[in-house]
């Protein structure tokens, strides 16, 4: 029998997934697991949004669209970066994808070649040094810690520049930790990526998750060499509906555009179409963002002073629906640690390994306050 690629061997499955996927087996089997796995809001999406699909249904709205996106939904985004972050692009600086994951993907195969160095800030979301490693290019961490936020030192980020340099990932609110970076640290990682003639991709998927702090758009400070990389997954709660897009100079969107065309075209159409009016129908948008990110801030108080409390120390995020948090008290290997806590306590959370967090566990609070109240309980239950 043919065996599969090298390459495709080299390639990690997602830790996220696999926990994710571990405890759903779990519950098929008749275990009452709480799953804090993965980055899903439980919240229904706006009601606009969902009238907007049901129109596209009516309207036949159901063909190929663009492998770049339709002209409307790149419309919408331009309008959108405008308005909210200062960046006034042209649609054909916009690409639309099944994803933000896929964008990225599209981003890094684009930008660089096999053997280039890309700068990651740890702990990273666990595809980042995949898709790296897939395009050939080598991972270099510059890790942030703990007491300070998980926010990084911009020093130390542009100490990792070398000649061999040719990206920089930038995550802010961040996925795994919730940090959010303030503007000085922004703009001083945007200046080094500038001063080295390196590309920086800002992931911005969780903009508009943000408790304590400010949002600072990247664009701006280095429209030259920036990738925004956005979607309507986390703030919209429109997971499934698998939207993201890009904007960014267009000689790369062009590019990440061919390469779409030979991988998967254009979007979903009717998700499409229910994005424009995600982005257009603002007063009905804040007003649901509203509503969502007062109920992360109970819901993050509660699971943070809760597990502060059990003796297992997590940094207050100030964006996103996550919290880090240290998981030796349980045992020294985060990974056993998480084991143990869904196959002992059924919780289940990500050990912190892909993200590059030893000894920390990723837990996710885009669930309802009264499964927290219960995960805790056994936690402490596991604990005693």
């Amino acid at each position: 029998m043919p065996s599969p690629s090298r390459r495709i061997d080299a390639v990690r499955a997602s830790s996220t997934v696999a926990f994710n996927t571990k405890a759903g087996e779990m519950k098929r089997q008749g275990v009452d697991v709480i799953a804090m796995t993965a980055g899903e809001p439980d919240f229904q999406p706006p009601a606009h949004v969902l009238d907007a699909a049901r129109e596209a249904v009516d309207r036949g709205l159901t063909k190929y669209t663009p492998a770049e996106g339709t002209f409307a939904l790149r419309e919408a985004i331009v309008a959108k970066h405008a308005r909210e972050n200062g960046w006034e692009a042209d649609p054909s600086q916009v690409i639309v994808g099944t994803g933000g994951k896929q964008v990225l993907y599209e981003a890094v195969q684009a930008m660089i070649d096999p053997g280039d160095e890309v700068v990651l800030i740890a702990p990273y979301w666990v595809s980042y040094p995949a898709q790296v490693e897939i395009a050939g290019g080598v991972v270099v961490p510059v890790h942030a810690r703990a007491e300070d936020g998980f926010v990084p030192d911009p020093d130390a980020v542009a100490a990792a520049f070398t000649d061999k340099t040719r990206l920089v990932i930038l995550n802010s609110p961040s996925n795994p930790t919730g940090a959010v970076y303030p503007r000085a640290v922004v703009e001083a990682i945007a200046r080094t990526a500038r001063e080295w003639g390196a590309w920086l991709i800002a992931d911005d998927l969780y903009e508009h998750l943000i408790y304590e702090g400010s949002f600072t758009p990247v664009q701006p400070l280095y429209p030259e060499g920036t990738l925004t990389v956005h979607g309507a997954s986390k703030g919209f709660a429109l997971t499934g509906w698998r939207i993201g897009w890009g904007v960014g100079p267009q000689p790369l969107i062009k590019g990440m555009t061919r390469l779409q065309g030979q991988i998967t075209s254009g979007a979903n159409a009717l998700a499409q179409h229910a994005t424009v009016a995600a982005l257009t129908e603002v007063e009905k948008t804040e007003a649901f963002l509203r509503e969502t990110r007062a109920a992360y801030v109970e819901r993050r108080q509660v699971l943070v002073d809760g597990l502060n409390r059990l003796g297992l120390p997590t940094a207050m995020p100030h964006g996103a629906f996550y919290a880090m948090a240290d998981l030796t008290p349980i045992d020294a290997d985060e990974g056993t640690a998480a084991l143990r806590l869904l196959e002992e306590a059924h919780v289940g959370v990500v050990p912190g390994t892909d993200f590059a967090a030893p000894g920390f566990a990723r837990f996710s609070y885009a669930t309802s306050l009264e499964t927290i109240e219960e995960a805790l309980a056994r936690i402490e239950r596991l604990l005693a």
